[in-house]
């Protein structure tokens, strides 16, 4: 792996340059962006793979739909669409993407849930079209410079610290470690339960040698599992979990630690299931009497729904939702999200940023 690392640095050293380059032609204002006096607040990482931006969508839709209407501006990574689109009855996976789809199904019409490349095209459909909109939320926009973002908040993974780590191809940043000091504030996920004082000190030290932040602590909240497959089935404590998301390491930990763990199905992140996949379930099924089988809330979505059904009556299934939860000072990170909001006009006109 070092050896690897070693030759692919020079390829890091090009892809640097050229992402610096593209940072300092937006900085300068040599290249275009725009900010909304909208709200825009944006969640997002240095990292390719997850850091568990969705879940952090999850909290700030959670701490703001009582108070303003809310909508969410994704990408759509995976999905078999283009170009701009908002979340109907009628969308699937395949035509939002598997976390915008998981966000539709969760939050229903509650919450206006689009996708678009571009988001300062975007944006102006979405207001246009929702008229009432409030607030936005943007998932992984952080290297889309175009949009000026209210609030940028910035998440590291525990187990993958953006300060550890380099950039591609030698490592997994899609820019310098510096480009943390765009963010207005810094989330550090999924951290483990017996996380200490002393350790977070130790990680806000690293990380403030890229960004003087304010710096947040979270983990992982997991439910109890929620049967999706054969009706009234109980759960067994022998599973067989199969993931096909970013960085399974702590979901696959906290399985092994709280039931009986047989087998991981690991699949690449956005899996596009498949009916082969679910007969292979079917397979092991027969080959572990008794077993049940738990995915994530993400993989869910994909497979809960035609043209799976059949099988998918006839399997143990289970999924488990997370949510987010401080470690400490969850309520001072929630006042700075709403003093962010309050601090934004209502003008939807989009204003040139030099």
């Amino acid at each position: 792996m070092i050896l690897l690392r070693i030759l692919l640095f020079p390829f890091s050293v090009l892809y640097n340059i050229i992402a610096g380059l593209r940072n300092r032609l937006y900085d300068q204002g040599i290249r275009p962006s725009v900010k909304f006096e909208i709200p825009v607040i944006n969640v997002g990482n240095l990292t390719v793979g997850g850091t568990g931006k969705t879940p952090m969508i999850e909290h700030l839709i959670r701490l703001l739909q009582s108070k303003y209407t809310v909508a969410t501006l994704s990408r759509g990574y995976g999905r078999q669409t283009r170009g701009f689109r908002i979340a109907t009855a009628a969308d699937s996976p395949a035509t939002l993407g598997d976390e915008p789809f998981q966000l539709f199904k969760k939050f229903g019409d509650s919450v206006t849930v689009a996708v678009g490349e571009d988001r300062a095209f975007a944006i102006p459909n979405i207001l246009q079209e929702r008229e009432g909109t409030e607030i936005i939320l943007l998932d992984d926009a952080y290297q889309h410079r175009r949009v000026v973002p209210s609030l940028n908040i910035l998440l590291s993974d525990y187990y993958r610290p953006f300060y550890e780590d380099h950039v591609l191809p030698a490592g997994r940043l899609r820019e310098s470690r510096f480009g943390a000091d765009r963010a207005d504030v810094i989330v550090v996920t999924k951290c483990p339960m017996e996380i200490s004082d002393e350790e977070m000190i130790t990680i806000e030290t690293a990380i403030r040698r890229y960004a003087e932040k304010p710096v947040f602590f979270t983990q992982i909240h997991y439910s109890y599992p929620v049967s999706f497959g054969r009706n009234q089935i109980a759960f067994s404590n022998d599973v067989i979990l199969f993931t096909g998301i970013g960085n399974a390491g702590p979901l696959k930990m906290y399985v092994h630690q709280n039931f009986k763990l047989v087998e991981h199905l690991e699949f690449d992140d956005h899996h596009d299931y498949t009916e082969r996949d679910l007969e292979q379930l079917q397979h092991l099924m027969k080959s572990h009497p008794g077993i049940c089988f738990i995915t994530t809330e993400k993989d869910m979505v994909k497979i809960n729904r035609e043209p799976f059904l059949h099988i998918i009556q006839e399997l143990p299934l289970f999924y488990l939702s997370i949510e987010t939860d401080f470690v400490k000072s969850g309520e001072d990170f929630d006042e700075l999200i709403l003093n962010a909001v309050r601090g934004n006009g209502k003008n939807t006109f989009p204003i040139p940023t030099s």
